[in-house]
C-alpha cells in the first residue's frame, strides 16, 4: 500500500479558487473525471471548502439529495439519479482510529460501484485503495483576496489535486483549473 503522501503520485495540479461558487464549479469539473471505484480524500482546515467541493461533485455526478456535511452521521449515501455512480460522502473528523474504526461503514463494499469522498481521511482510509485522488484545500497566501457576495467571507483558496496510483497515470488534471 502507498503511504498518504507518497511515492505513487501519477499526476498533480494546483489552482486558485476565489469563491464558494468557484469551489462548487471545480467539484462539477472534477466529477467528470471520476468513475465508480474512485476514492477521493479531502483535507483542509475547518471551513476550507471540503463540503462545498463535495456539493459540486454531487451536482456533477447527478446524485439525489442535497449534499451536506455528514459530520454527525459520519456518512451519507447519495444514490444516482441516472446511470452514474452513487456518491458516498464520509466525514472522518470525529474518528480517531484508522480503517478499523470505519469498518462498520462498509466502505470497502461500497467502493466498487460508488465514488467515495472522505473529508479528513488522511491517515485513516488510504488502505481502501492503492489508487486515490488527494485534494488539499488551503487558504491562499499572498493571493488577491476575493470576498464571497453570499457571506462576505474571504474565500481565496489554493487547491492541490494529486492523483495517486495506476488509476491516475496519464490523467491530465491541469484542465480542472
Amino acid at each position: 500500500m502507498n503511504a498518504p503522501y507518497d511515492t505513487g503520485t501519477a499526476s498533480a495540479t494546483t489552482l486558485t479558487v476565489k469563491s464558494s461558487e468557484d469551489m462548487r464549479a471545480l467539484g462539477r469539473r472534477l466529477a467528470a473525471l471520476l468513475r465508480p471505484g474512485d476514492l477521493v480524500l479531502l483535507s483542509g482546515e475547518l471551513g476550507a471548502g471540503k463540503t462545498t467541493l463535495t456539493r459540486g461533485l454531487g451536482e456533477g455526478l447527478g446524485v439525489r439529495g442535497a449534499v451536506t456535511s455528514p459530520t454527525f452521521v459520519i456518512a451519507r449515501v447519495h444514490p444516482p439519479l441516472g446511470d452514474g455512480p452513487a456518491l458516498v460522502h464520509v466525514d472522518a473528523y470525529r474518528l480517531s482510529g484508522g480503517l478499523d474504526e470505519m469498518e462498520d461503514l462498509d466502505l470497502d463494499v461500497s467502493l466498487p460501484e460508488s465514488v467515495i469522498v472522505v473529508e479528513w481521511g488522511d491517515g485513516k482510509v488510504e488502505d481502501l485503495s492503492d489508487d486515490r485522488l488527494r485534494v488539499v484545500i488551503e487558504r491562499a497566501v499572498g493571493a488577491e483576496t476575493a470576498v464571497d457576495p453570499e457571506d462576505g467571507a474571504e474565500d481565496v483558496r489554493s487547491v492541490t489535486i494529486t492523483g495517486i496510483g495506476d488509476r491516475w497515470q496519464g490523467v491530465d488534471l491541469s484542465p480542472l483549473g
